[in-house]
């Protein structure tokens, strides 16, 4: 709605114009649609199911996943780099992280044989890591009455 002054000819607009406005919006809504599910990155492990207590935390630990085809894969969670089993225990010796923490995290696939698990298990003990975390997937809560 416009409102004239008498007699000098300018217009005052009394609207706000909200199309910037929408437009800014739905150009965020459609990044953050795509960017979504890029956050949830990783090595793809078929984990086995377990009831156990969650670990927080606040900062990216280090992660050694395992797939089904024995392709070992080591580092955070969204930057992954594949190894074999002899410079998997080379990385681990010459890491700063291992050396400061003495800490790792093993997401191994449920398909995979124990000895293999063990084996790898066992390199990264020679390699220096004192704490062996083991991330599972939780078990899902059943309705009330069913075992």
């Amino acid at each position: 709605m416009a409102i004239g002054t008498s007699g000098s000819g300018r217009q005052t607009l009394t609207e706000i114009n909200v199309t910037p406005l929408v437009d800014v919006m739905l150009v965020l809504l459609i990044i953050f649609m795509v960017t979504a599910p890029l956050i949830q990155q990783g090595v793809e492990v078929a984990l086995p199911q377990v009831k156990a207590q969650a670990v927080k935390s606040e900062d990216q630990k280090l992660v050694l996943s395992i797939k089904l085809d024995k392709s070992l894969w080591l580092g955070t969670d969204d930057k992954p780099a594949r190894l074999t089993l002899p410079e998997l225990e080379e990385k681990l010796r010459a890491s700063a992280r291992v050396a400061k923490d003495r800490e790792l995290y093993l997401m191994a696939d449920k398909g995979l044989p124990y000895g293999y698990v063990v084996e790898i298990m066992a390199a990264v003990q020679r390699a220096g890591v004192q704490n062996l975390g083991m991330i599972t997937d939780p078990v899902p809560d059943r309705p009330e009455g069913r075992k």
